[in-house]
Parts: structure tokens; sequence; C-alpha cells
């Protein structure tokens, strides 16, 4: 009985531990977004670099039509 007890009680700190670690890696991490929104060169440059006309058909709804 006290083996088993033994082995339980290491897989109960073997898994708060890693609960722990992934809990901690998720409350520090900083997601792709908030970096980018922090760097304000790249976000000119990705708006330069967006296209100045829509790549489907014009019908109005999506793209909306040019008169000229």
């Amino acid at each position: 009985m006290k083996f088993e007890t033994l082995m339980l009680r290491t897989l109960f700190v073997a898994c708060m531990a890693v609960c722990s670690l992934i809990m901690g890696a998720m409350l520090t991490a900083t997601p792709p977004a908030v970096q980018l929104a922090a760097n304000h060169n790249s976000i000119s440059s990705i708006l330069l670099a967006a296209p100045s006309s829509c790549a489907l058909p014009a019908d109005g709804v999506v793209c909306p039509r040019q008169n000229g």
C-alpha cells in the first residue's frame, strides 16, 4: 500500500508541475497580433504591400464597382 501511495503522490506532483508550467506559459506569452501592433513600422509596410484593387470580380457587393 505504501508503494501505491508514493506513486500516486509522485504522479500528482508531476501533473501539478506540468499544469503550472503550461499556465505560466499561457499567462506570460505575447500573442503575435500584439507583437505586430507594437511594431509600427511593420504595420505601415503591410498596408503599403496591400493590393490597391480587388482580386475578385466587381459585383458591387464584395468589390465596389469603379466608375471611370
